[in-house]
């Protein structure tokens, strides 16, 4: 069988799993599949005559994954080959027999071409830091020296025994503050001091300068018990810490860090639009969501964007979920990826006979794990759950969810490991407000759930009990462009199959779609809020003084609202379905004032008149005239300014112009004189 041009070989697993070639035929080119037994034993022949005729391969196995790699390194090593897991995600379940439509769909996912992040490289070449407590940390210091550039810091009035031979330097100080990555920490170091060569029973040691000291390294080993110096210490790269009283944690800790040596490549995983950031305009502050969810510090403010450090992100994407304007774009797959991936997985699903899917998000270790526990030692997967695998779960965003619901979804369970329970936050919230949608259009409630799986057995029972709820009619269309334009998409196709319908469905506060209102008597047309809003959801008119919005590019950051300087903007978070909610709406419009000089029309007429207000009892247009200047046109000003007998940019007469004639008539008049 082949799909998109790739052969597709299948295997029942020494018939564990019941598989239907006719039914997976449909999903293909048409040709039923040959059914192995045991192809990664005694039908090894059939997987090395597939990957012989050059063509990619797609093995609906990994369990032998690193067997057929090297036996396809050997055979055809440019032979692509990739793999995709039917066994524990579908056929090793009670529901097995029923799971066929879900094996189509897992294939047909397996088949897509999609574009991978960008990549970052780090360079260690071993230079470490050993920090921590007395001697066991000198011991842990000495025992890496044979493999990097170590230099041991022990805390202060701790013992520590010369060694016989100094395998590394020792010096004794606390750590104040670290920054950086693998390849590029400093560490910065409060009473530093040198270890004494001549110290006999235990180190004595010399303070150096003011006892202050920046060191660099690529590897930062904290030993020392004490609170991390980075925030999620755990997923900082190059940053190992280990409890000191736990020999086999500092141990295991040892290990880990003797390979980071070497060049190291990194998926670029976020990618940043600065001119669609919405964080910040004229020194106001809008939106920081992103500066909220990353537990890494790897945002920071940068004027009136964000800046993302390529080398400290990790890839938890709460960022990309979080931003509004789609700013902030998650690059693992890249582009719209994640979605293509989604949309051939419940359409095969569909066409192959399935129904009320299921999606179950999930990462690729803990998630991963959890299924294979089912799988081998439970119930496993119902046959309508779709194992739908991302690189963080927090990066789920609610274009995705809307665009899942748009293509069919009946339920949406995302899974989470226990140690991402302080991460979840943002995603509960975005959950929330994709349940708030879907309810306010007829679909149910609570079809969307965020879960910390400590039990894989209690996650089993809740997918096999959890109501499924009458899905969409799929959505045909393909997500294109960025996150507002899948929003648009899957709330216009969600509203028009929606089971009931409404034209306007307020949403809580923080939400970000809306529109705004505004005072108009006290409205100025100033057009401050113009030029600050990041999504181009306010406009002016060229022609006369009028102020506009249009409630499709609203993402409610506020930073009109704080800008406004008569303070007559309100928020108001919600949807209109509407076609008037892709229009623009006239907010206020006034006559323009018209010069008192030449009676051109210019600015807004009520601007004028508060100016001249605000500025007619100030000492600089006390003069007769002055404050006329401010009901003039730009070119009259400009005029009248250079026709007033006190205007400080005023020059003499131009003086005559002088020719050479004239200077020699003068020199002969001076020679006659002398004469």
């Amino acid at each position: 069988m082949k799909i998109d041009g790739k052969t597709v070989l299948v295997c029942d697993c020494e018939g564990s799993m019941e598989l239907d070639a006719g039914a997976l035929a449909k999903t293909g080119d048409g040709e039923a599949p040959f059914i192995n037994t045991q192809l990664c034993r005694s039908q090894l022949d059939n997987f090395r005559t597939a990957v012989a005729d050059g063509e990619p391969v797609i093995v609906c196995c990994t369990r032998e994954a690193p067997l057929f790699d090297e036996i396809a390194s050997d055979d055809a090593p440019d032979t692509d080959v990739s793999y995709v897991n039917i066994r524990e995600n579908a056929g090793w379940s009670e529901h097995g027999a029923k799971a066929t439509a879900k094996m189509a769909a897992l294939i047909a996912e397996a088949a897509l071409e999609l574009k991978p992040a960008q990549a970052v490289t780090m360079t260690s070449d071993g230079r470490a830091i050993v920090y921590g407590n007395g001697e066991d940390t000198a011991v842990a210091a000495r025992r890496l020296a044979g493999r990097m550039d170590v230099t041991c810091v022990v805390t202060p009035g701790d013992d520590v025994a010369p060694a016989a031979m100094n395998a590394t330097p020792v010096f004794q100080g606390t750590a104040l503050i670290a920054t950086g990555h693998l390849g590029n920490f400093e560490i910065t170091f409060k009473d530093f001091a040198a270890a004494s060569p001549s110290s006999r029973g235990n180190l004595e040691f010399s303070l150096l300068d003011d006892g202050k000291q920046t060191i660099g390294c690529d590897i930062f080993i904290d030993l020392a018990g004490q609170p991390a110096l980075f925030p999620a210490p755990d997923r900082r790269e190059g940053y190992f810490r280990a409890d000191p009283a736990s020999p086999a944690q500092v141990e295991a800790t040892l290990f880990d860090a003797a390979d980071m040596v070497g060049t190291f490549e990194k998926p670029k995983y976020i990618r940043l639009t600065p001119a669609l950031c919405a964080h910040s305009r004229n020194e106001k502050t809008g939106c920081t969501r992103c500066l909220d969810a990353c537990p890494t510090s790897a945002i920071q403010s940068d004027g009136d964007h964000v800046s993302i450090d390529p080398y400290i992100c990790v890839g938890h994407g709460a960022c990309a979920a979080a931003c509004p304007s789609g700013a902030i774009g998650y690059d693992q797959p890249s582009g719209n990826g994640l979605a293509t991936r989604l949309r051939t997985l419940l359409k095969t699903y569909g066409a192959a006979g399935g129904e009320t899917p299921v999606l179950l998000v999930h990462d690729m270790e803990f998630g991963t794990d959890a299924i294979a526990m089912m799988a081998r030692h439970g119930r496993g997967l119902p046959a309508d759950t779709l194992p739908f695998v991302v690189n963080e779960v927090t990066q789920v965003g609610i274009d995705f969810m809307l665009t899942a619901l748009a293509y069919g979804t009946s339920r949406m369970h995302m899974v989470c490991a226990p140690k991402q329970r302080d991460e979840i936050d943002s995603i509960e919230e975005t959950a929330k407000l994709a349940n708030a949608i879907a309810a306010g259009l007829g679909y149910g409630a609570e079809i969307i759930s965020v879960d910390i799986c400590d039990d894989p057995s209690a996650l089993e029972d809740r997918l096999y009990s959890m109501t499924r709820a009458v899905p969409a009619s799929a959505a045909e269309y393909q997500v294109l462009g960025g996150k507002r334009d899948a929003l648009g998409q899957a709330l216009s196709h969600l509203h028009t199959v929606a089971p009931a319908p409404v034209d306007q469905l307020a949403l809580d506060e923080g939400a970000p779609f809306g529109s705004i209102s505004i005072d108009v008597d006290g409205c100025t047309l100033c057009l401050s809020c113009v030029g600050v809003c990041p999504a181009g959801a306010l406009g002016d008119n060229p022609d006369k003084p009028q102020l506009k919005f249009t409630q499709r590019n609203c993402i409610q950051c506020g930073l009109c609202k704080t800008t406004c300087p008569e303070s007559v903007i309100t928020l108001n978070p919600g949807i209109d379905f509407t076609e008037a909610g892709a229009d623009w709406l006239v907010l206020k419009e006034e006559e323009p004032f018209h010069c008192i000089k030449c009676d051109k029309p210019f600015g807004g007429k009520s601007t004028i008149e508060h100016m001249v207000t605000k500025l007619e009892g100030h000492a600089m247009f006390s003069d007769p005239g002055r404050i006329d200047l401010l009901k003039m046109c730009d070119d009259c000003r400009v005029a009248a300014q250079f026709e007033n007998t006190d205007n400080p940019f005023a020059s003499g007469d131009r003086p005559a112009v002088r020719t050479t004639d004239d200077y020699l008539r003068e020199r002969d008049d001076d020679d006659g004189k002398l004469n």
